[in-house]
């Protein structure tokens, strides 16, 4: 049988990439830490970490941080049931797109976790990459373009968001006097949230753009439309969250009537019991009336 103690360790040490850190959420000494980790590897018979900063798991670590997350899940679905078995919260940990984490997923979801006796731990991924931290078993759950589960995954399609490129009309004043040409965006200063993040370079291949471009890197919802705003950049906003500074004239489209649906999926693990399906299903609702419809 395993032993949850060594578990909990691991997942601690990979969930708060250290021993130092894992040790202060467990309330033990990071050598006590230390030693779980240690004893579950002689059970096991090979390693579960790569020592590194931050430590990653091995390939059976994964497996082991997976298999510990759907414990909790089916834990807090058995507590619904049996309110005597309260412990306290459960964490749940879930990738997500800053995009939607500032705009329409934290309402989406009040409803129905603020009933829970589930704490939410969120890692702020690209919508074309969070998958993969499924794949690590880093996650419960996700919220990303892929429509394609993992094995041991089920998804379910929320709806799209639609992006629009936007810069302040005095830069594009500045930078595309004649209008929005290839040769003038191929100069223009770009924002992007970071490595992972294409959407601009999707939008400069829609103009014929090829190859390397300059561009501002912000990884700060509000920083990126302030730097837009203050005319340093264009960058591909939320139409939703932009509807104010359009409104006012403070943004205003590159390109006219150019637009970019991405596609949201929510993906959560088969056995995490019915919590995750269900605040899929929550989300599915309130993408209704924030999200474009999938055709």
């Amino acid at each position: 049988m395993l032993d949850y103690k060594l578990l909990n360790a691991l997942a601690a040490v990979l969930e708060h990439q250290g021993f130092e850190r894992a040790a202060r959420a467990l309330g033990l000494t990071q050598s006590a830490v230390s030693q779980r980790v240690k004893l579950l590897e002689a059970r096991l018979g090979q390693p579960v970490l790569i020592r590194g900063t931050p430590p990653t798991p091995t390939g059976l670590g994964r497996r082991l941080l997976n298999h510990v997350q759907q414990v909790r899940l089916l834990e807090a679905e058995l507590i619904e049931e049996a309110p005597s078995l309260t412990v306290g919260y459960r964490q749940l940990r879930i990738a997500i797109n800053a995009d939607s984490l500032a705009t329409w997923w934290p309402q989406a979801v009040g409803d129905y976790l603020k009933h829970q006796a589930i704490t939410l731990d969120l890692v702020i991924e690209d919508q074309d990459v969070g998958l993969e931290r499924m794949r690590k078993g880093e996650v419960a759950a996700c919220l990303c373009a892929s429509d394609t589960p993992v094995q041991g995954a089920r998804v379910i399609s929320l709806g799209a968001m639609r992006y629009r490129a936007l810069a302040s009309p005095d830069f594009l004043a500045r930078h595309c006097p004649q209008g929005a040409t290839a040769e003038a965006l191929q100069h223009c200063p770009a924002i992007i949230f970071g490595p992972n993040d294409q959407l601009q370079h999707r939008f400069l291949d829609a103009q014929g753009v090829t190859g390397p471009f300059p561009h501002h890197r912000c990884a700060s919802v509000e920083g990126f439309i302030g730097l837009a705003k203050a005319g340093l950049g264009f960058g591909l906003v939320p139409d939703i969250q932009a509807r104010r500074e359009l409104a006012e004239g403070t943004l205003v489209d590159v390109v006219d009537g150019w637009h970019l649906d991405v596609p949201l999926f929510w993906h959560f693990w088969r056995h995490g019991g019915d919590p995750l399906e269900r605040l899929g299903h929550q989300l599915a609702q309130a993408a209704d009336h924030h999200l474009i419809p999938l055709t």
